[in-house]
């Protein structure tokens, strides 16, 4: 009984130590975007604020095709929300067109 009761809390807690899955993997911005710019080619091609204190960046690659958004922080930390391949640029000239919700099928 005290082995099993012993073994189930040893089990339970790891898992309640372990990061969610698909957590964000984060760490010191300048590491991320050095590790972005050699591994991927990826540049900054634009960013925006998220709130006051947190910036949203894109990064991609025309060489490889592969694209990563960063969330940072005043702190110097960043996190990876988002990364994917077969990135293009579009031109300021193509106009995308958002169905109204009210107008959508």
């Amino acid at each position: 009984m005290f082995k099993r009761l012993t073994s189930s809390a040893l089990v339970f807690g790891m898992a309640a130590l372990a990061p969610p899955v698909g957590a964000a993997p984060c760490g010191p911005r300048e590491e991320l975007v050095t590790h972005l710019a050699e591994k991927y080619q990826e540049v900054r091609r634009g960013a925006g604020l998220s709130s006051a204190t947190r910036v949203v960046e894109l990064w991609s690659s025309t060489q490889t095709g592969s694209f990563s958004v960063l969330l940072s922080y005043p702190n110097g930390m960043a996190c990876v929300l988002a990364t994917g391949s077969n990135w293009s640029e579009a031109s300021p000239s193509e106009t995308v067109i958002v169905p109204d919700s009210d107008t959508a099928t």
